[in-house]
């Protein structure tokens, strides 16, 4: 039985624009693009990793807004549970520390990345919200 991992993501949003981050060659799925967040802890409820992940990977704080998608993706390592929320900045910048990259794009444009398969519903999720 593999192992079931339960994460939540952040889809930040400014204006038209969603921030999208690409893991470092030290991570799973190096090279591919995610929404930022992380594992949720046993003690934690999925807002609450959120915010902590947020400061943890990105040095900054946000607002969580409403439930994005909720998908399974299983991979070699395990199965991955994604809950993602959409996420509005509350304080500073985004900054990197853990991905090689991170970037404002274009809602419209978000297909054009190489995003982490377990993402790909919220993609689609989030490009569908944009153009209603």
């Amino acid at each position: 039985m593999k192992k079931r991992i339960n994460v939540v993501g952040a889809v930040l949003t400014r204006g038209q624009t969603v921030l999208a981050a690409r893991r470092s060659s030290t991570m799973s799925l190096p090279g591919m693009w995610e929404f930022p967040g992380g594992k949720i802890e046993s003690n934690e409820s999925p807002e609450q990793a959120l915010l902590r992940e947020l400061e943890e990977e990105l040095l900054c704080s946000a607002e969580i807004g409403a439930h994005v998608e909720t998908t399974e993706h299983e991979y070699d390592f395990g199965i991955v549970i994604l809950t993602t929320y959409y996420c509005s900045l509350t304080g500073v910048e985004p900054r990197l520390t853990e991905h090689s990259e991170i970037r404002w794009v274009q809602s419209a444009e978000l297909d054009q990345l190489d995003w982490a398969p377990a993402d790909v519903p919220a993609v689609k999720r989030v490009m569908k919200d944009f153009r209603e």
